[in-house]
């Protein structure tokens, strides 16, 4: 598409539109709240030796990400769309590669027979590139301290390309799998399964960490420096996600109709009580969970169970819906903590929430609410892409949930072999056990503790 730069077209720039702009800028801001959020959290939870190195891998993580998706990862999304009115791919990418037409162009010389809406489309890669880059501090979580930073900064550029493509796929309203019948609201698949799928390899070529899962001769014990510091992280992401639920809402005349992104009937109030409910019910059944077992943990996983839970339903539940499945969240958690714990595995964040509690509401989405219609375009009357020609249901749902894990997983198996093959991927046990800070950075910990500071043997 080659926009007309000397004329100008005043409906590209409408009140209406900037109000539109407007509201799909504070997604940014929202989601990068979450990334604040998820920051606090590693903050309370590394080891002291490794906490400035774990914070700024994730903070360059975020970032390699975060860029990679504008040279690449917005034209492999927005290709669902151009396929849809019989463009390809490779259009998709030309016109919204970092260098494209689309990218590089002022609205309102753009016809809007050629592009309607570009800002809100400009402004929408901003909006995914965040996300983009908040896989790889997710996946940061569970090689935290153990894969080497050149490992994992090439990992952050491939898992950034690989998770586009898959919400092509999975994440929208006409891609392949989400027209079949696949309902992934808030983006549930490419954002917490896929990188689940790769943490499952490289938990495996990693092992887990001196004194973790048992003593250590030279670490006795494991310690946060501040575990409540993951208290405010928490809030942070709870108070920056409804402006992203606003951001996953297309909205037609009249000005202010809501369709999601499935192009599900719903509404903005709806929508955001539905969020509130599934943090409150996690987070009842979590404080339950965590008195009753004595284990912090689960009071931090508890509302955010609830919230993964409820994330790919939040269009299609009612109030009262939304409330029982975030009850019933952090019950999967509870079940996939104290399995890794029995088993040894050294990965307690990404498993309970994501393969748990994740798939959990997938699963009961495609159960409770079959039959839904969604799916198509706002318009389009028949055909393929018609709107809300499909149907949510649970093969869809189980088809959405293997691909997701299964392309995290292949395409860590395949970075696994290149990676230990060429410049190595494992962090030795003596620089895990002495810190990355003091290693790498020169810097020391204001405090030793017990563990800190056992001999060596």
């Amino acid at each position: 598409m080659t926009p007309e730069e000397s004329a100008f077209y005043a409906e590209q720039v409408t009140l209406n539109s900037l109000v539109q702009n407007l509201l799909y800028a504070s997604g940014t801001v929202g989601a990068i709240l979450v990334v604040v959020g998820l920051l606090l959290i590693d903050a309370g939870t590394a080891r002291r030796r490794n906490l400035f190195n774990s914070t700024i891998e994730k903070t360059l993580g975020f970032f390699l990400g975060f860029a990679t998706y504008y040279v690449i990862g917005f034209g492999l999304w927005a290709a669902q769309y151009y396929i849809m009115v019989d463009a390809t791919m490779m259009d998709s990418i030309k016109d919204w590669w970092i260098g494209g037409a689309m990218t590089n162009s002022l609205a309102q010389h753009v016809d809007p027979a050629i592009f309607p809406g570009l800002n809100t489309f400009q402004i929408f890669v901003f909006f995914l590139a965040v996300f983009a880059g908040i896989v790889n501090i997710l996946l940061h979580f569970a090689v935290s301290e153990r894969m080497t930073a050149s490992a994992f900064y090439i990992t952050c550029v491939v898992a950034a390309v690989a998770s586009s493509l898959l919400s092509w796929a999975t994440w929208g309203s006409v891609g392949p799998l989400t027209n079949a019948g696949f309902h992934d609201f808030f983006g549930v698949g490419f954002v917490y399964l896929f990188p689940t799928g790769m943490a499952l390899v490289f938990n495996l070529r990693l092992g887990a960490r001196p004194g973790m899962m048992e003593p250590h001769p030279r670490v006795s014990a494991y310690l946060a420096p501040s575990i409540g510091l993951a208290a405010p992280g928490l809030l942070l992401i709870f108070a920056g996600l409804p402006m992203v639920i606003l951001s996953c809402l297309f909205f037609f005349d009249p000005e202010a109709l809501a369709v999601s992104v499935t192009m599900a009937d719903t509404s903005v109030g709806v929508a955001i009580n539905n969020y509130a409910l599934v943090w409150a019910g996690g987070a009842i059944t979590g404080l339950l969970l965590a008195y009753k077992s004595g284990n912090y943990a689960y009071a931090l996983l508890g509302p955010l169970g609830g919230y993964v839970a409820g994330a790919s339903g939040f269009d299609v539940y009612l109030p009262w819906q939304a409330f029982i499945v975030g009850l019933a969240a952090p019950l999967a958690a509870y079940a996939v903590y104290e399995f890794t714990l029995k088993r040894g595995i050294d990965e307690h964040k990404l498993f309970p929430l994501f393969l748990g509690s994740g798939i959990f509401g997938l699963l009961v989405l495609g159960i409770f609410k079959a039959g839904t219609p969604r799916g198509g375009y706002l318009g389009i009357e028949e055909g393929a892409y018609a709107f809300q020609h499909g149907e949510i249901s649970l093969v869809m749902q189980l088809a959405g949930i293997a691909t997701c894990v299964g392309a995290g997983v292949v395409t860590a198996i395949i970075l696994s072999a290149i990676l230990e093959n060429t410049i190595g991927m494992r962090v030795s046990e003596d620089d895990q056990i002495d810190g990355l800070d003091p290693k790498i950075w020169g810097l020391e910990p204001d405090v030793l503790t017990h563990a800190d500071s056992a001999p060596r043997s």
